[in-house]
């Protein structure tokens, strides 16, 4: 092998790596509170309900667990280290890339926390506790409802 050749593999992957499909990243993070109950929030920029959370930025390095947390403090000012992951989800959108989202158990806030609530006004409407049973009439997606996908 050349000198030449040993620089060849590299440019190839580049350009490989350039022409490949982009999909966007997301994470989430679910809180419940003493009774069982999932935090939700409504955004100002769409239709629904939502978790807590929002797009990774992977292209400053930040993992999809850093984006659930940093989105959580951004979003409802709860500074909180994500629990285990609880679900990896892919859907699709008419006018976008498809989004890989990951949710992550953000455990069980008590009152104080509750009370602490303050939302990014730049996105969020309002947020509410919801029962198991109401989130698929909320959430849009398998993942953020809790229906089995695959």
């Amino acid at each position: 092998m050349t000198t030449d050749n040993l620089t060849t593999p590299a440019v190839d992957y580049a350009a490989y790596i350039a022409g490949l499909p982009r999909v966007l990243a997301g994470a989430a993070t679910l809180f419940r509170d003493a009774e069982g109950k999932v935090l939700i929030v409504e955004p100002n920029y769409r239709e629904g309900w939502a978790l807590p959370g929002g797009t990774i930025e992977s292209d400053t390095g930040e993992t999809p667990r850093q984006g659930a947390r940093r989105e959580t403090l951004e979003e409802i000012g709860i500074d909180l280290e994500p629990g285990r992951l609880l679900a990896v989800d892919w859907t699709h959108g008419p006018a976008r890339p498809p989004i890989v989202g990951y949710v992550y158990d953000g455990g069980v806030l008590d009152d104080a926390q509750l009370r602490a609530i303050r939302l990014q006004e730049e996105e969020l409407i309002s947020w509410r506790l919801a029962h198991r049973d109401e989130l698929p009439a909320h959430l849009p997606s398998p993942l953020e409802n809790g229906r089995r996908v695959g």
